[in-house]
């Protein structure tokens, strides 16, 4: 057998470094806190699924491969289930659970899983032609008969264009989605998070695109590495996007410091003395802020801070600050123990809720950790939450 020695050429960099960025990304999703909602374990998944296509690519674009084809085509199934990982991603994050009767979405990938089985079972040199039909049509086949039936469904020659339908059908049920959702609640419609998952599922909505350009330009399979050099793209984006929702680079200022209420000095306004922020101004903004509270409900986000918050007012952190002292006579953390804590009441009342856990209660209402969550309860309360559920329930049924 005739092979090629390997290659590393800048889009073998590029995508490489996507694969192993993808990893890191999947398994930050996957573990953790952050792992027990359903939209991050979508997200990681989906995020897994480009990997392996991403990684299968490297090895057929640098002829890895040759070394070893026994990895040939083992992220094929992968190809039917970006779709609906996406999709699911997209749904749960909006409504914080899966679509209804989400497992026949699995259907064509758990299909193609069945069919790729029989591949594992073929002879080396079978596997070898494959290859190079695929990626080296220039070079000289050998003698090779299959052991078995290497595709039952008779489809493989149509993966490609498969692929396409299945990307397209799920991205345009991600807008859908993403729509619905604004048309329901319109303040949505300037949330930042809510913009930040539009513009994934139109990166998302770009793949069908790309296949249907790129595909026809190439014999056979040779073009693959530009789909994963956008992969890989994609996956760097998403890393960017994390990051730049995180908190931790963010320099904290005084007004963030999580000093208990009772804690303020008497005279905090003190500080507020040159303020440019009028009565009137301190009036509007107080509207704003309660209607942005009651109506996009952004205390449910964990990771919301007192300049984010001030950004959504487009106002600055220290008239938000002022605001939240003179009028509330809080704190920002204050304020969003008011809100999850009274978000959390209805969680433990509603039917349809009392089956869940406290923890999964905490995580639902903007809580990172289940103690904080707990110390913030009691606090407002008097209560825990599972003595605040027993006494409700108690009262329904006496």
């Amino acid at each position: 057998m005739k092979t090629l020695p390997v290659h590393i050429d800048l889009f073998a960099l590029i995508i490489l470094l996507g694969v192993a960025q993808g990893l890191f990304l999947s398994i930050f999703f996957l573990t953790g806190k952050r792992g027990r909602r359903i939209a991050n374990r979508c997200q990681g998944l989906f995020i897994l699924a480009m990997t392996a296509i991403g990684g299968e690519i490297f090895l057929n674009y640098t002829n890895y491969t040759f070394l070893v084809l026994w990895t040939g085509d083992f992220s094929e199934p992968f190809n039917f289930v970006l779709g609906p990982l996406f999709y699911f991603f997209t749904f749960s994050w909006i409504w914080q659970r899966l679509p209804r009767g989400w497992v026949w979405h699995l259907v064509p990938f758990a299909i193609w899983s069945v069919n790729a089985i029989t591949w594992f079972y073929q002879p080396t040199e079978y596997k070898y032609n494959s290859y190079l039909h695929s990626q080296h049509p220039e070079l000289p086949r050998i003698d090779a008969d299959s052991f078995l039936t290497e595709d039952f469904t008779g489809l493989r020659p149509y993966i490609s264009q498969m692929t396409l339908l299945s990307c397209l059908i799920y991205a345009i049920l991600s807008l859908i989605t993403i729509r619905t959702a604004v048309r329901q609640n319109a303040q949505l419609q300037s949330s930042d998070r809510l913009q930040t998952l539009r513009f994934l599922s139109w990166l998302f909505a770009l793949v069908p695109l790309l296949i249907a350009l790129i595909k026809p330009q190439f014999q056979n399979d040779v073009d693959d590495y530009l789909l994963a050099t956008y992969i890989a793209a994609c996956i760097y984006t998403t890393s960017f996007l994390v990051m730049r929702g995180s908190d931790f680079f963010q320099e904290n200022s005084p007004s963030e410091s999580p000093v208990p209420a009772t804690e303020l000095p008497a005279d905090s306004r003190k500080k507020y003395e040159r303020s440019s922020l009028s009565e009137e101004l301190e009036e509007n903004l107080l509207g704003k802020l309660t209607h942005l509270m009651d109506a996009e409900k952004p205390y449910l986000e964990s990771d919301l801070s007192l300049p984010r918050l001030a950004q959504r007012l487009n106002t600055s952190p220290h008239h938000l600050s002022q605001l939240l002292n003179d009028r509330l006579e809080q704190n920002f953390f204050d304020l969003m123990a008011t809100y999850r804590v009274r978000e959390a009441q209805e969680l433990l009342q509603n039917p349809a809720t009392v089956h869940l856990k406290i923890d999964e209660i905490a995580e639902r209402v903007g809580y990172n950790s289940t103690s904080a969550f707990h110390t913030a309860f009691k606090r407002l309360t008097g209560q825990t939450p599972a003595q605040f559920r027993t006494s409700f329930s108690s009262s329904r049924s006496a």
